[in-house]
């Protein structure tokens, strides 16, 4: 356990330009806390102790802002950078390498039993707010952009972005995608406009038409005086 831990501490030192030494990631980085923690429930947790092993995955949770599940299998290396709001399912695999940055879930969808939650390979990184939902597997070094939802399984060296995410790089080569053109698509309230001034046209031709064909109508003014 002490050996992840080193490895841990050594992912941080190499991915984070911020960190000035190990002393500090080890008391002052709450991902480092969590993982911690993490490695002891899980130890727990593979020998038949569940209800210590979650207990510790609370308190964990409660200090660091970030829960794992004690279920979870997460590999050497792994480095969870602020780390606020993450969220890691039972059944979910984190591979070696990885990087999981704030306010990211490996959830599940609800509809599956079991095996319920995703599988990430090698060296992935799963920017914040990025939600991959479901039984998937993302493939060795895959980046899940900011804010994505991932709900289908990608190949390795792969980036993928958007709601519902779409994978738009394969080893840094561009794919064609079918996308929402966000700058042509039609104006409704333009379009709205445009049938009123028309009605607006017609009305105002007819009213033309019918004052040259009989003889004005006086005001409701002149009638009265």
């Amino acid at each position: 356990m002490f050996d992840r831990i080193r490895e841990d501490i050594r992912a941080v030192r190499q991915r984070d330009p911020a960190a000035r030494s190990s002393f500090e990631i080890l008391f002052l980085y709450s991902g480092i806390k969590a993982l911690f923690w993490y490695r002891q429930a899980h130890w727990l947790h593979e020998r038949g102790h569940f209800f210590l092993a979650r207990w510790m995955s609370q308190h964990a949770k409660f200090t660091t802002g970030i829960e794992i599940h004690p279920g979870a299998k997460i590999g050497h290396g792994v480095f969870i950078d602020h780390g606020a709001g993450i969220v890691i399912g039972e059944t979910a695999e984190v591979g070696d390498g990885c990087t999981l940055y704030q306010g990211c879930t490996l959830g599940g969808t609800g509809k599956d039993t079991g095996k319920r939650h995703p599988t990430l390979g090698k060296n992935v990184m799963v920017g914040s707010g990025a939600k991959i939902l479901g039984p998937l597997t993302v493939g060795d070094n895959c980046k899940i952009a900011s804010n994505a939802v991932l709900l289908h399984s990608i190949d390795a060296d792969s980036t993928a972005v958007g709601v519902p995410a779409q994978v738009v790089r394969v080893k840094n080569v561009k794919q064609e995608i079918d996308r929402l053109d966000h700058v042509h698509i039609p104006d409704p309230v333009q379009q709205e406009l445009c049938r009123v001034y028309q009605e607006m046209a017609k009305l105002q031709r007819r009213v033309e038409e019918l004052e040259g064909k009989s003889p004005a109508i006086p005001a409701p003014q002149e009638e009265l005086k």
